[in-house]
């Protein structure tokens, strides 16, 4: 199942995508007469397993009868595919050729860090190039999202524990990041984390250590890797996250970038973000994301 976020009225909403037709939730359940209206992906993620199966099925009965209200995509505004992470926890360094092309050692345990909610935003979505960086690079990135509540996992089990995968480009202001020893500043500038465009439930994934994934600066690729490349395997991340904090449904996982991004390439030979730039990541059965860049102009807040 593929699930989406757009904005309606200033509100998000959710869809499901089936056999190419993006449906309104809200608006079939209302048409319908659903004993439950779902207005919000989080809710679908905090399901039980027979419960989704439940949703999907509905959705296909609608679809198959005709009665689904559909959402046009030419457009639409879209949301974060997932709107509400506890938690946004990213790895660092955790492909070999990226590794290599930065010149950096293979870490013995996953390097975590953590982004905030400020930084979700959506497929076809502006982002600012804040005035504070000169050095802001794309990282496509496999995402995934926690389906239920999970401490000290093992690998074995770990991803049955995982509710789907994502699209993500893990923005980065490199001069920021490497301003001091602690990279939050660099990651956390805001719409930095743009996911989606859909939630793809894991059953439709499979292996999610088996993906291409790719990024496009204005159509030159410029990443085209496979998630195989990983230091440490989804199952090992989640797994070693949960030894040390508890996970909760709908919590987001960034698993690191692979190689391609600006900061790999000679000093002399890096162009970074500029406004005007649209960037597209892909990743294999989860879809593409795209973003143009634009210049920041003076906002503030009483």
């Amino acid at each position: 199942m593929k699930l989406a976020t757009f904005i309606k009225n200033e509100n998000q909403r959710l869809a499901v995508e089936l056999d190419n037709i993006l449906i309104d939730i809200e608006e079939t359940a209302k048409k319908n007469n659903w004993e439950e209206i779902i207005t919000d992906v989080m809710q679908v993620i905090r399901f039980q397993p027979s419960q989704i199966q439940d949703f999907e099925n509905r959705v296909k009965e609608v679809v198959a009868s005709g009665q689904a209200v559909v959402v046009e995509k030419e457009g639409l505004e879209w949301g974060p595919c997932v709107t509400q992470p506890h938690k946004i926890i990213c790895v660092g360094l955790n492909y070999r050729k990226h590794a290599d092309e930065t010149n950096a050692p293979y870490p013995e345990v996953p390097i975590l860090f953590n982004k905030f909610d400020n930084t979700l935003t959506g497929h076809q979505s502006e982002i600012v190039v804040p005035s504070v960086t000169n050095e802001l690079d794309y990282e496509v990135e496999l995402g995934i999202v926690i389906g239920k509540k999970t401490k000290n996992v093992s690998q074995e089990e770990a991803l049955s524990h995982v509710f789907g995968y994502c699209t993500v480009n893990d923005l980065s202001a490199r001069d920021l990041q490497m301003r001091t020893h602690q990279w939050l500043l660099g990651k956390t500038c805001d719409d930095f984390s743009p996911a989606g465009p859909y939630l793809v439930t894991s059953d439709e994934v499979g292996d999610p250590n088996n993906l291409s994934l790719k990024t496009y600066v204005n159509d030159e690729l410029r990443q085209d890797s496979n998630t195989s490349d990983m230091i440490f395997s989804c199952a090992e991340i989640v797994s070693y996250i949960s030894q040390h904090m508890t996970l909760e449904p709908g919590d987001l996982i960034l698993t690191g970038t692979p190689e391609g991004v600006v900061f790999g390439l000679p000093a002399d030979q890096r162009v970074y973000i500029q406004p005007g730039d649209v960037i597209t990541v892909e990743i294999e059965k989860l879809g593409k994301l795209t973003n143009k860049f634009v210049e920041e102009k003076a906002l503030t807040y009483a």
